[in-house]
């Protein structure tokens, strides 16, 4: 039978149909008629040098030999610059690793080259691709589909130590360090948080003294309510969001959003806390010294219903750290980035993040990585 011969633009125009419109090699092979290592074999010799690719039988002269010699050479030189480039870091990795970044990259750059400059074997190389997968590796895979679940979930708030947590709830036995690697391998990052350190030089309130102390825990519940409140910015104007926490569960009981930034704003968040966790008993409220907790209609509230007052020293943050924690968790997980065209809008994510997540759901280190509401639970509140 007589042996098939190709034009250099037949080979030009299937080589681009692969590379080009991405066409399988299999499938151009059946199109075409030509077998598939050929084809590989084209798509190689195409990629080497564009411009002298399929030259012909002609004869060529001794000049163009020696600049076809130079251009592979730079070619290679260019590719030898830049592996390391984007193979940098797994240098220092293991052998698996760097035979990913080879299966990866071996459509750019030819295997020998590959493998050469990130110092594996291309016999090595070959085995690892047909090997079965370990079972380490296979349950990496489960773990790691476990691992963006969580992060997901949480609305890609988590970092290794609560998607850890969500874990081992699931039964599933691993290390934090093996899940920090898996977060890593699939790039997973929490939005990170950004504080300020104020400067700690307040002064006494006039008010009501500091009485908490900076003490952020309670025995029991209902014994140390700490509050405040922040601001929300929509299409609207501002959105006032007070909130009220019990430091025993660290549970918001008690909020309230308005439009105005008023005593009745930081009133209603109290009277939401004191109707849903009753009449409190040797209670404590800690805030900061704004008109509004130092309005008569707040603290006749609070004398109404026997709530010693404390308030931080003027100026100073860290008196109430625990407060400012949750609207930088509530900020940087939930409200950053997005742009609200209404107060309601705002409203309804804000509720949606209390009450659904943060109440509910959000593992919290200070009582051993368990949401407020499973930590009541626990104890017999709830």
């Amino acid at each position: 039978m007589q042996r098939r011969k190709f034009g250099r633009e037949f080979k030009i125009e299937a080589v681009r149909l692969i590379k080009d419109r991405g066409v399988s090699v299999a499938q151009a092979s059946r199109d075409l008629d030509v077998h598939e290592n050929v084809l590989r074999k084209w798509v190689r010799d195409f990629a080497v040098d564009p411009g002298q690719a399929f030259p012909g039988h002609g004869q060529v002269k001794p000049e163009q030999l020696e600049i076809d010699r130079l251009r592979r050479e730079v070619v290679k030189l260019k590719a030898e610059r830049d592996i390391p480039k984007k193979g940098r870091s797994l240098l220092r990795e293991g052998r698996d690793m760097r035979f990913a970044f080879v299966a990866k990259h071996r459509g750019i750059w030819p295997v020998a080259w590959l493998c050469e400059a990130l110092d594996v074997s291309r016999s090595g190389f070959h085995a690892w691709l047909h090997r079965v997968p370990s079972k380490r590796t296979r349950d990496d895979e489960t773990l790691g589909a476990k691992v963006r679940a969580s992060f997901t979930g949480s609305d890609r708030t988590y970092g290794a130590r609560r998607v850890w947590r969500d874990v081992l709830a699931e039964g599933l036995d691993c290390g934090l360090h093996r899940i920090e690697r898996l977060m890593k391998a699939q790039a997973l990052r929490a939005r990170p948080r950004r504080r300020g350190l104020p400067k700690d030089d307040g002064q006494r309130s006039t008010i009501a003294p500091n009485t908490l102390a900076r003490e952020f825990h309670a025995e029991q519940p209902n014994q140390r309510w700490i509050a405040d409140f922040t601001y929300v910015w929509t299409a609207e104007g501002w959105l006032y969001v007070a909130a009220v926490i019990d430091l025993f569960s660290r549970r918001v009981v008690g909020w309230s959003m308005k439009p105005e930034m008023t005593a009745q704003l930081v009133t209603d968040a109290l009277i939401m806390a004191i109707w849903r966790r009753g009449k409190p008993d040797a209670l404590l409220h800690h805030s900061d010294q704004g008109s509004q907790y130092t309005s008569e209609q707040f603290q006749k509230l609070m004398a109404d219903n026997g709530v010693t007052c404390s308030m931080s020293r003027s100026g100073n943050v860290w008196d109430n750290a625990a407060m400012e924690s949750f609207f930088s968790s509530l900020k940087t997980e939930r409200i950053r980035g997005k742009v609200y065209r209404t107060r309601d809008e705002a409203r309804a994510d804000v509720f949606d993040y209390i009450e659904r997540f943060y109440n509910a759901v959000r593992r919290h280190s200070t009582i051993g990585y368990v949401s407020p509401v499973e930590f009541e639970r626990q104890v017999g509140l709830a």
